[in-house]
């Protein structure tokens, strides 16, 4: 999970900058007293994700208002990935691919016990609706180019 801590934006895939992005705009929207949803329609629905938006606002406002401790966001214009993204971003992708056992034990340590079931519920959802616009979030980063260049 901290193996994204501190690593650029660009080394997501497409579904993990679209999570990045969601999650600051979230926060965003919140901090300047917006609906979230709203802030992030535009987006989604740009992207050909708006069924998904309903999920992940869901999985949001339970990850905040169930939280242990302040969930704090990068900027939304930061290069590189904050300690909560990492671990939300590897939470989510767990999800995604199964884990579903690491993600509820994740939830266990970020919310309160109320919370867990209907988070994974949403961000189950969520991410169903993601991987079927095209943002598969089991595998977040983008392949590393070859250091070695061509083979000829």
């Amino acid at each position: 999970m901290y193996a994204l801590v501190d690593r650029p934006v660009e080394s997501l895939c497409n579904g993990g900058r679209l999570l990045l992005w969601a999650m600051r705009g979230w926060a965003l929207a919140i901090e300047r007293g917006c609906c979230p949803a709203r802030a992030l329609h535009r987006g989604f629905a740009g992207v050909g994700a708006l069924a998904a938006l309903p999920d992940v606002h869901v999985a949001f406002a339970l990850l905040v208002s169930g939280s242990r401790t302040r969930l704090a966001f990068a900027p939304m214009g930061c290069a590189r990935i904050g300690e909560v993204e990492a671990i939300l971003l590897r939470l989510w992708s767990d999800a995604a691919s199964g884990g579903t056992d690491t993600a509820r034990a994740t939830l266990g340590l970020l919310v309160d016990e109320a919370s867990v079931a209907p988070a994974l519920a949403a961000i189950d959802a969520a991410a169903s609706q993601l991987a079927a616009a095209g943002f598969d979030l089991s595998h977040l980063t983008t392949p590393s180019p070859s250091l070695s260049g061509p083979s000829t």
